[in-house]
């Protein structure tokens, strides 16, 4: 991960074009049939036939993942590496945002969707695989004061409040996304510690980050990294003052350590806009940001998202909207 975060810098991801098993309903057993992994462009035939895309083409522990459906006629049911998957439409076909739990591991990493072709006809099934890629995470070992390590007995009623905060901020109904853009970085500054980062606090306690800590001085400006609603804004002990955002379809991203929150519980926010300033609230030993995103029910690497490109039918001055990085605070 470079030491600052690229908010001007965009590429597309890989698309890996997975093979198509088509079920058919003859004298009861299922016949299956194969589609060229490259079909010649201008053939419209082969372009309208059913595929099924991910993005990126291989991925880590941990990291979120598009999976497309196009040519089904209905939203179709699927799995990545077991977990269900919840589709949505989106551009011509049907899109779903998930994430590859951080503890899987690496090979490959069975995807499957079934969908109608027309209506009320027999379903087809797609089925292919993505490559899970060793995850790389650094590990650290820190000394820190007894009571970042264990919370004192007086605040675990506080801390159990908070648990249910989140728990019901992180219950949105799902529904398509609330967002025209892509992904971009929260603020611009020096990578502290990167999703992933293995700890070991005094040589006892062993725990993972979830998040990207992003460096800044007390105050600097954070910013929305898409248009969401707000469904949090409060103070809790471990993270400290706290935004979260649901930008639909079971994906949020999390701002915490907040000496300030400029915003309310429900507020439609866009991107860019202004959400908090840079603080060192609840359990952190200095002011940082740290910038969580959560997908589907896992905490996925931020830094990640942003290189997944929602919009791939659209020019990139669209879908990026034209100047979506943030700037340098």
């Amino acid at each position: 991960m470079p030491s600052h975060a690229p908010g001007r810098k965009y590429s597309k991801s890989p698309f890996l074009l997975l093979a198509l098993l088509a079920l058919g309903a003859k004298a009861g057993a299922a016949e299956t049939a194969s589609v060229p992994v490259h079909a010649e462009r201008g053939n419209a035939a082969e372009e309208a036939r059913p595929r099924l895309t991910l993005q990126p083409g291989a991925a880590k522990p941990g990291d979120p993942v598009l999976v497309t459906v196009s040519g089904v006629t209905a939203p179709p049911s699927g799995t990545l590496a077991g977990r269900a998957l919840r589709f949505f439409p989106w551009g011509d076909g049907y899109l779903a945002i998930t994430g590859l739990p951080v503890e899987l591991t690496p090979g490959a990493a069975r995807v499957t969707a079934m969908g109608p072709v027309t209506p009320g006809a027999p379903q087809v099934e797609l089925t292919g695989s993505l490559d899970v890629v060793e995850s790389g995470y650094p590990s650290r070992e820190l000394r820190v004061a007894g009571k970042y390590v264990k919370p004192p007995a007086s605040v675990r009623k506080r801390m159990a409040a908070d648990r249910r905060a989140f728990a019901e901020a992180f219950a949105q109904d799902f529904s398509a996304p609330h967002f025209s853009r892509n992904f971009a970085w929260p603020r611009e500054d020096r990578i502290t510690a990167p999703y992933g980062d293995r700890r070991t606090f005094n040589g006892k306690l062993s725990s993972q980050h979830f998040g990207v800590d992003i460096d800044g001085d007390p105050g600097a400006p954070v910013q929305a990294a898409n248009d969401g609603t707000v469904v949090m804004a409060r103070n809790n002990y471990a993270a400290g003052n706290t935004v979260l955002l649901h930008h639909g379809a079971g994906l949020y991203t999390a701002y915490f350590h907040l000496s300030r929150i400029d915003v309310k519980p429900g507020e439609v926010v866009k991107q860019g806009q202004l959400l908090g300033k840079v603080g060192s609230t609840g359990r952190v030993t200095g002011p940082h940001l740290h910038w969580g995103v959560k997908v589907d029910g896992l905490w996925v690497d931020g830094a990640s998202l942003l290189k997944l490109d929602f919009f791939p039918h659209l020019p990139p001055s669209v879908a990026r909207g034209g100047n979506a990085d943030l700037g340098t605070p």
